[in-house]
């Protein structure tokens, strides 16, 4: 059995920064990543194929709590679904951080602070090679530094919209992108610019390697290093312990020969780290039960797998008569209502640009959304939509949770929360653009289509192996180490305590980098 100092479970948003955070000690890394490098193709950039037909989605299905099988929105390749995110890399707000109150609950403190979090936004922020420009968002907290990157530049329409929306008193502000740009005077890329300003951003695997995804820009260098080394086609089966339970001995790891046959090894390692995402970190803990842990690894508090978060969302699209020939619509945001609005006192969430929609992401993600216009076909909606995404914070619930069936397979139970927010949420956008004008220029029928992210929809997932100062109510510590075991950490978005109303990434990749000063420190 061969042995390293540090193995790593993922090479996704955590796993592959932790990699490359830890690469140049010098120490005997092993990175194990279930799926391969996504393949550089023509379908890359094909709507068809990535949102029709699904083509990058892992085969595998997950079960309701009705034990219906649905299809999760997760894909397995280095990089993990970084290689598939939209890059809005938000820092949470400084409330955040502290227990925040709903109108359906609280919103727990976290054992830190957006304080010990700050320095790490700012790393991140750099190394992900986010655009953007601080003090422009009303709400976000004190930045150590500017970003390093200016802002992803407005086409002409969404330049229109941003100053309606400042006409009326609001304060929207450029969406940061993590993106490999580089723009001229007219906001056009210039020659040697590896992001062409293309309309396959996201959602879609970037075919020129120009996303700020954990694979080219974390996995890809730490592997100049020798002293680590990448072992991809592998899924990690379980972690053994030693008799008392008190160390993760081995990590238990099936692969596939050439033949197609499959086989099993195992290797060792001083220190453990399960990045494999809020769902699979959960149910691999939950796979290594044992004597000493019966309920499942480092499970004592029986928190393994609960308070499974994935925001309340929702994609909408304003249909007007006008056409928006915006290509790369994704680079506006506003959180005048993260808070609260003029006639409410709880969060509402956050508001910001979709990719822009053609036919085929309507017919792959929203089938049902051609009824309210028959007569109309899905290429003409899109051409003449203006895209939105829209964030509320969900709550933790306990009786959110990853656990296993009897053969295995995973099973995630959701029931809604606290989504009275994006309702309200809703209304305040359709004010907006009814306040700018926008219905001057609808269809005959004012058309506004709204879709809930469903059950698979598991882009956003967090919370499952939450942090915490009491053993009995959390599974890790403030470093992500587990409570019950002194080598093994958690180091994706399972640990987060609560997912505020923003993007998860960024927090994950900054929460990699300073588990990773500790790490660091520890081998």
């Amino acid at each position: 059995m061969q042995s390293y100092d540090l193995i790593i479970i993922g090479s996704g948003a955590g796993g592959g920064t932790l990699a490359h955070r830890l690469a140049a000690t010098g120490k005997r890394i092993l990175l194990l990543e279930r799926g391969g490098f996504l393949p550089r193709e023509r379908d890359n950039w094909s709507s068809r194929a990535v949102f029709l037909e699904a083509k990058y989605r892992s085969p595998e299905f997950w079960y309701d709590s009705e034990n219906r099988p649905f299809h999760p929105g997760i894909q397995y390749y280095v990089g993990g679904n970084t290689k598939f995110y939209g890059a809005a890399l938000l820092r949470f707000r400084p409330q955040d951080f502290g227990e925040l109150r709903h109108a359906g609950g609280i919103s727990p403190a976290w054992p830190l602070s957006y304080a010990d979090f700050e320095p790490y936004y700012t790393q991140a922020e750099r190394l992900y090679h986010v655009h953007g420009r601080h003090g422009s968002d009303p709400t976000e907290g004190p930045a150590g530094s500017d970003y390093a990157y200016p802002p992803v530049t407005h086409e002409p329409r969404i330049q229109e919209l941003s100053d309606d929306l400042t006409r009326l008193g609001h304060h929207p502000f450029p969406l940061p992108l993590g993106i490999l740009l580089d723009e001229d005077g007219h906001g056009r890329p210039t020659p040697f610019s590896p992001c062409i300003r293309c309309n396959a951003f996201d959602g879609f695997p970037c075919l020129v390697n120009a996303k700020a995804d954990a694979d080219i820009l974390c996995v890809r260098p730490a592997l100049e290093h020798p002293n680590l080394t990448l072992l991809t086609g592998a899924y990690v089966s379980r972690l053994k312990t030693n008799p008392s339970g008190a160390a993760v001995t081995e990590v238990e790891v099936e692969r596939t020969d050439g033949q197609g046959k499959k086989f099993t090894e195992s290797f060792a390692a001083g220190i453990v780290v399960v990045s494999a995402g809020a769902v699979n970190s959960a149910a691999l803990l939950l796979r290594s039960a044992n004597e000493r842990h019966p309920r499942g690894l480092a499970n004592a508090s029986g928190q393994v797998g609960r308070n499974y978060m994935r925001h309340n969302n929702q994609a909408f699209m304003a249909i007007s008569r006008r056409p928006n020939p915006t290509v790369f619509q994704k680079t506006l945001a506003l959180s005048d209502f993260y808070f609260r609005s003029p006639d409410w006192e709880f969060p509402l969430g956050f508001i910001q640009m979709l990719g822009k929609s053609d036919g085929e992401m309507l017919r792959g993600e929203a089938p049902d959304w051609a009824v309210f216009k028959p007569e109309m076909a899905l290429d003409a909606m899109a051409a003449h939509s203006i895209d939105f995404w829209l964030t509320s914070e969900d709550l933790p619930d306990p009786e959110n949770r990853v656990t296993l069936r009897s053969d295995g397979s995973i099973q995630l139970c959701l029931r809604d929360s606290n989504s009275e927010g994006l309702r309200r949420l809703t209304a305040e956008l359709k004010k907006l653009l009814h306040d700018i004008g926008l219905e001057d220029h609808l269809m005959p029928r004012s058309l506004y289509l709204g879709k809930r992210i469903p059950i698979g929809g598991t882009a956003h997932q967090a919370g499952t192996v939450r942090m915490g100062g009491d053993p009995r109510a959390s599974v890790l510590d403030v470093n992500c180490k587990a409570h019950e075991l002194d080598n093994l950490y958690v180091v994706d978005a399972a640990c987060f305590v609560s997912i505020a109303a923003v993007n998860p990434a960024l927090t994950i990749i900054a929460n990699a980098l300073r588990v990773g000063d500790h790490l660091a420190s520890r081998i």
